[in-house]
């Protein structure tokens, strides 16, 4: 008897804080990892395949765009998972937001996630797979300079549910939308003073903020058979923050 081959998942910023945790969540469920970054050399950890790639050129050049579609289909004849989770945080206020960095945002987060769904499409349909995207609490609940990074996350749930719609089934579409994460973006926002990020951690219900496994967790969870009637949806993983009323 024939055995099974392993399931294959694409990984988008397999570097970060969250992408490293993805990568060896998939690897250790014994999925083949394929992971990419711009920060990507020559290898990343629990990668069969890593792959340097920038998201942003992806979006603006169809030849680049190719030459990254036959690299991976030259390495893998399957998909079953597409996980989209690279993303840029360029902050600015409303007055001194300039238009490149905006549209490198909506480039990296936006635009690139419905790109890569879009050519792998046949292939995660063949193998009845799903896309899964990283959104933010800040699709959300968001603060002052984050008019780019949140305008992106909230498109992107709204992209989840318009494509779970749209392809009817052909494919699931899902969408994580994570509150504070112990990564290192989050800890070079508060300037790593864990002081602060641990008043931070206070004000989740939980009393903590989260870690990277409980995202990578959630999305091999959407990922597999058990969560074949789960799609449209966007699980907001944020220790229940959202439901925090503050009074001064």
């Amino acid at each position: 008897m024939k055995k099974n081959p392993r399931k294959t998942v694409l990984i988008t910023g397999a570097l970060g804080g969250i992408g490293k945790a993805l990568c060896k969540a998939f690897d250790e469920e014994g999925w083949t990892v394929i992971g990419t970054d711009i920060q990507i050399k020559d290898s990343a950890p629990h990668c069969a395949l890593a792959m340097h790639i920038d998201l942003d050129r992806f979006c603006r050049e169809s030849d680049y765009k190719k030459e990254v579609f036959e690299k991976i289909t030259s390495n893998t004849s399957r998909l079953d998972a597409l996980i989209n989770n690279a993303a840029v945080q360029l902050l600015a206020s409303t007055d001194e937001l300039n238009l490149s960095d905006w549209y490198e945002t909506m480039n990296v987060n936006l635009t690139a996630p419905m790109l890569l769904s879009q050519l792998f499409l046949p292939m995660l349909e063949a193998s009845g797979g799903s896309v899964v995207n990283i959104a933010s609490i800040h699709q959300q609940l968001t603060k002052p300079r984050f008019v780019s990074y949140a305008t992106s996350k909230s498109a992107l749930v709204g992209l989840t549910k318009a494509m779970a719609v749209d392809l009817q089934g052909r494919v699931r579409i899902n969408c994580i939308s994570p509150a504070a994460i112990r990564t290192d973006m989050l800890r070079a926002g508060f300037n790593h003073d864990e002081t602060a990020i641990t008043a931070l951690g206070k004000l989740h219900p939980v009393q903590r903020i989260g870690y990277p496994d409980e995202v990578a967790k959630l999305a091999l969870f959407l990922a597999s058979e058990e969560a074949k009637f789960i799609n449209g949806a966007n699980l907001q993983l944020d220790g229940g923050i959202s439901s925090v009323l503050h009074d001064l």
